[in-house]
Formats: C-alpha cells, sequence, structure tokens
C-alpha cells in the first residue's frame, strides 16, 4: 500500500514498492513553483502520486528533476508533458539509447538473454506493465553538468551530479530550507553486472561527496527516509568494508573479522550483503 508523507514545511512524498519496483518520488512545494522528484516507473505510477497530492491541494509540477537513467525513475515522464524535465547531461545520453527499444516480453527475454539486460528489471517491467506496455521515452529537456540551483520560491533545490557504482550519472536533490537530501539510487550497488558489487574507491569519493551536504533528512528512493544519525551509520559500514576489502585484498574471513571487532557482535544479513559486494568488485 502506498501512502504520501509530509516532511517538515514543504516536501511531500509517496512510500515505494518492491513487488514493481517503483522508487519513492518526491514533491517540493515553494510559493511560486514545484519541483518534482523522479518521474516513476510508469505513467500509472506518476498519476497515483499526483492524483493524491491533489486531494491535498497540491498542484502539477512545474518541474521534474530526475536522478539517473534507470527505467523505474523514468518511464513515467510522458505523464508528466507541462513541466520541464531536468537531468544530468549524462543522464539524457543514457536516455538517449532507450529511444530504439522495444518493451514486449519477447524483446525484454531477448536483451536478458544477450546479458544487455537484467532479469530483475524485466521481470518488474512486466509486472508493472502487466495489461498494457505504454513506454514512451520522453527526454529531458534542460541538461546540467555538475550543479544547478532553482529558487521554487521561499525553497532552493540544488541538483548536483555525484555519480557512484549503482549508475555514473546519479543526480542528489538538496532541498536547503528543509536540509533533506534525495539520494536516489546513488549509494546502491551497480545491479548491471554480472555479479552486484561495491567498488571500495568509489564508494569512498561519493561519501566524501554526500557527508558535505548539511543535511538532517535522507531519501533513498527503495528504502525510506532516514535521519542523519541512521545514515551516518550506513556511511561508517560502507566505508569500513571499502576500507578492509583493499587492506585484505578481498579476503571474506579477514573482512568479516575485522568488521565483527569494529562492531563487537555477530554480523548481520544486510552487512554479509555488503562485504559480498565489495568482494565482487574485488574479484
Amino acid at each position: 500500500m502506498q501512502t504520501v508523507e509530509k516532511i517538515g514545511e514543504r516536501f511531500w512524498y509517496m512510500s515505494p514498492v518492491s513487488e514493481t519496483d517503483r522508487p519513492i518520488l518526491g514533491m517540493v512545494v515553494g510559493q511560486d513553483k514545484t519541483l518534482m522528484i523522479d518521474a516513476g516507473n510508469s505513467e500509472e505510477h506518476a498519476y497515483y502520486f499526483l492524483d493524491e497530492l491533489s486531494k491535498r491541494q497540491i498542484t502539477k509540477p512545474d518541474f521534474v528533476a530526475l536522478t539517473h537513467w534507470h527505467w523505474d525513475h523514468i518511464f513515467g515522464l510522458s505523464a508528466l508533458p507541462d513541466a520541464v524535465a531536468i537531468s544530468s547531461s549524462k543522464t539524457k545520453v543514457e536516455m538517449q539509447k532507450l529511444l530504439p527499444l522495444v518493451w514486449s516480453d519477447e524483446e525484454l527475454d531477448k536483451r536478458v538473454e544477450e546479458g544487455t539486460e537484467i532479469e530483475f528489471c524485466a521481470s518488474a517491467i512486466k509486472k508493472e506493465f502487466h495489461s498494457h506496455r505504454n513506454v514512451k521515452i520522453v527526454l529531458p529537456q534542460l541538461t546540467f553538468e555538475k550543479k544547478i540551483e532553482i529558487d521554487l520560491g521561499g525553497e532552493t533545490c540544488v541538483l548536483q551530479h555525484v555519480g557512484g557504482d549503482h549508475a555514473s550519472d546519479s543526480v542528489v536533490v538538496y532541498i536547503k530550507e528543509e536540509k533533506i537530501l534525495f539520494l536516489g539510487d546513488c549509494i546502491y550497488a551497480n545491479i548491471y553486472a554480472a555479479k552486484r558489487h561495491h567498488t571500495s574507491k568509489e564508494v569512498l569519493r561519493l561519501l566524501e561527496q554526500l557527508e558535505k551536504f548539511d543535511a538532517n533528512t535522507y531519501i533513498l528512493s527503495h528504502w525510506r527516509p532516514i535521519t542523519k544519525e541512521e545514515f551516518q551509520e550506513e556511511a561508517t559500514l560502507l566505508r569500513s568494508i571499502a576500507v578492509y576489502t583493499d587492506s585484505f585484498q578481498g579476503d571474506r574471513d579477514k573482512i568479516k573479522e575485522a568488521y565483527e571487532k569494529q562492531v563487537q557482535r555477530d554480523l548481520v544479513e544486510d552487512e554479509r550483503e555488503v562485504i559480498e559486494y565489495f568482494i565482487n568488485a574485488y574479484q
């Protein structure tokens, strides 16, 4: 069940759905303009969010910011014809590669077999578009290289390219007045690979960038909003495993032993998974 929640004075978001890979969608409501964060994984996803917001007297967005090129964040853009779509220049390049593709079950299966698509995404697309496959790739009208700042009237949004293993074009959205940092998927592992993985060098670089933002709330697209303390815990986990992976040259037992000593307890499933992702890249 998706729910729409409010954080602070002017930020709304809709919870994700794991089965069809619907990420969190956000809306920043300024005095003059509104900015939607990500377009959703289908027109239906975008429409549902806008309908729920309209019940709260929130108008349709003037802008929509795309965090990266993956299908679940951009397929809903065709439902937002009146909004100016904004992305990094890298995101537009990646989206252009999707224009000639066909999204039928047969073509999805073929691309999975070829290794140009992954089973997880193909399965989610089939579930989201179970009755009709009305996929229309709409390209962003406005792109930027490193950073762009948008004044919505009393609310300032900073869109900054940060990259990362998950997608090299990843952008975060920092809502200054609310001290909210919308991370999108940037701290997640690379899923478009033979094995899901984190690379030590890229994770350490990314964390250094993210920790420069003065944020109290962090939004992870496929999870939930988390506090500064929770983000710091996640960052400590990623940074520690990155360092141990390099120090112990990908030796699983030594990495596990060192991190257990650090946290003074047995590891939980999520921590063991993170270790595997780093080892996958090191190998």
